[in-house]
């Protein structure tokens, strides 16, 4: 295990890569907690959102059109303020990365609170983590470190099954662990919403960014003292 985790952090992205296996955890999270308890709609995986609006526009029964409407609404304005974000800190990776982390941990904690106190309230709470999710990605697909998209698998499980005789073994390893991230995040949020509540699974998720967020403003400063 040790040997893995030197792998993902000895390159130029030094511990980005493994903060963004914690935000693929968090996209599990996330997703498990918006399926279940916010109205059955994507919140992180776009993909699966637009199918949910086309079943919805096809009238099948479980599916709400308004619903996924908000979350792709929400998602896409948060895709916009990263798209700021990265115009404004684009070339300071570090600090980009930071900023954007507490901004969806501070966007987590609206929406856990929303959630906690009304039911009634889950179109708000949703709408808060889908511009959550949506800076996420854009910060994500800035930053290009590979196969760490932190919200979608595809690309991700088509590169380990078509690289697996002849890829690099860090290529290997960090897709697979990509995956058990994601796998991981929904299996915990999945159990906690189902045994517990949605809001401790928001809560697990948004402890988890807390992490994410403490490191990454230690690892900006870090990066500020060696440019200097």
């Amino acid at each position: 295990m040790g040997d893995v985790v030197k792998s993902l952090v000895a390159g130029t992205d030094g511990r980005l890569p493994l903060m963004l296996l914690a935000l693929t955890a968090v996209t599990g999270i996330v997703d498990a907690v918006s399926i279940l308890a916010l109205g059955r709609v994507f919140v992180a995986n776009m993909t699966g959102n637009v199918v949910f609006i086309g079943f919805a526009v096809a009238g099948a029964a479980g599916f709400s059109l308004a619903a996924s409407l908000c979350g792709l609404g929400g998602f896409l304005v948060g895709a916009g303020a990263g798209g700021r974000l990265i115009a404004r800190l684009g070339p300071d990776r570090s600090r980009l990365f930071a900023v954007a982390v507490t901004i969806e941990l501070l966007l987590f904690a609206i929406a856990t609170l929303v959630v906690r106190l009304s039911a009634s309230s889950s179109g708000t709470g949703r709408r808060d983590v889908a511009v959550a999710m949506g800076t996420q990605n854009a910060v994500a697909r800035h930053l290009a470190v590979p196969d760490l998209t932190t919200t979608v698998l595809t690309m991700t499980l088509t590169g380990l099954a078509s690289d697996l005789r002849h890829g690099s073994r860090e290529g290997l390893v960090r897709r697979l662990l990509a995956v058990l991230s994601m796998f991981a995040g929904a299996v915990v949020g999945a159990t906690l919403v189902l045994q517990q509540s949605p809001t401790t699974a928001l809560v697990t998720g948004s402890a988890l960014l807390a992490i994410v967020v403490a490191t990454s403003w230690n690892a900006s400063r870090s990066a500020n003292r060696d440019g200097r």
